[in-house]
């Protein structure tokens, strides 16, 4: 009940007020490998292009790798680096790079679904400033089988929220900094790889009290080995 009180809630802050939001729809791709290493040595690794302004130019490239360490079967730590080039027209790339710490755990499975939680401490650094940014990330998944026999197309829905942990000289203001919510469907794949499709909303705070809003198809593959 607490869990659903907090997102409640975190819906009711991000929400925009009448005419101070623009819209965009976008294409995201996300290829995933992960697997273990030797013993709980665990890794992965992603690729994401994202399409904007109508899906009609790339608008990011986030290329992100993390260790971990499996401490059970239910939580695992990591820690990972993330390089986002964000292309300019008619000009010079902006380049974020970026340094993350991460905990996940999961709510012991049932036969149709699961609960997982995401937990993740950014430091950023963008090459159009000097001062690095904090930032906290917590997002909440669920996927619930079709089937009775929990085998087979899920469901998934999940929330993330982002809050800024200080100002920087290139952008980043303290306080709540976006909203991403997601509603599709996970299809297995050989083995235990996956397919994840569905609709992304991600409502991001931005100065004077102005939103943007971006309408995402999601699109990803997950490789585990």
């Amino acid at each position: 009940m607490r869990a659903i009180l907090l997102l409640a809630t975190l819906l009711i802050v991000a929400t925009p007020a009448p005419g101070q939001t623009t819209n965009d729809q976008q294409l995201w791709a996300n290829a995933t490998v992960m697997g273990r290493i030797s013993g709980p040595l665990v890794y992965f690794a992603e690729v994401q292009p994202r399409s904007g302004d109508g899906v009609s130019r790339l608008d990011q490239l986030l290329l992100r790798p993390a260790i971990g360490w499996r401490i059970s079967p239910q939580v695992t730590v990591y820690q990972g680096y993330a390089h986002v080039v964000s292309p300019i027209e008619g000009g010079k790339d902006r380049n974020e790079e970026r340094s993350f710490q991460q905990i996940g755990w999961t709510l012991p499975p049932s036969r149709r679904g699961e609960i997982q939680s995401r937990t993740r401490l950014e430091q950023r650094w963008r090459s159009d400033g000097r001062d690095t940014g904090h930032r906290l990330r917590e997002m909440i998944r669920g996927e619930y089988a079709f089937a009775e026999s929990g085998k087979g197309v899920r469901a998934l829905g999940s929330i993330e929220a982002f809050v800024a942990l200080n100002d920087t000289d290139w952008g980043a203001r303290g306080g709540f900094d976006q909203l991403r919510t997601f509603a599709g469907v996970e299809v297995p794949l050989k083995g235990r790889s996956t397919i994840e499709a569905g609709y992304l909303n991600q409502a991001i705070n931005q100065t004077g009290g102005r939103t943007r809003m971006n309408h995402v198809l999601s699109l990803a593959v997950f490789l585990r080995h």
